[in-house]
């Protein structure tokens, strides 16, 4: 029973993540996004590439860049299964996380999947708190 309810948890925050990422990108109609957060206090960036893109599946890698401090920054790549309307991040700053069936490793954290999701969560959750702009509508204010 619990890996049930471990697995449901899991697929809820997929869903949740798959909503937002939605949202933000437009339905994925461009291969590459590049907004400016609007936070008053730093200046930072969000990147979303499409890395591979199929009839059902899209990879993307999803970069944080704090031009404030570069300690922050992180990489995520992350698979949109469209027809399930699920995102799951695949690795995080280039590390794949252990898979969910696999006994606990001393290196890895029991629930690393989960964590790498749930960061990719709060992540979208900022942007959405603290707005954000597309790089090129600030560049074209500019010129």
């Amino acid at each position: 029973m619990y890996k049930i309810l471990k697995t449901r948890d899991h697929l809820t925050t997929c869903s949740a993540n798959y909503s937002r990422l939605r949202k933000i990108l437009c339905s994925f109609k461009h291969d590459v996004y590049v907004f400016e957060i609007l936070n008053h206090t730093q200046k930072s960036e969000a990147e979303f590439i499409v890395i591979s893109r199929t009839q059902h599946t899209l990879s993307i890698e999803a970069k944080f860049k704090n031009n404030d401090l570069a300690l922050v920054d992180f990489l995520l790549r992350i698979n949109i299964y469209i027809d399930a309307k699920l995102a799951e991040v695949v690795s995080y700053q280039q590390e794949k996380p252990v898979p969910f069936f696999s006994p606990q490793q001393f290196s890895h954290s029991q629930d690393e999947k989960y964590q790498q999701n749930r960061i990719l969560t709060e992540w979208l959750e900022n942007i959405f708190i603290n707005g954000a702009v597309e790089l090129k509508k600030i560049n074209f204010l500019n010129d």
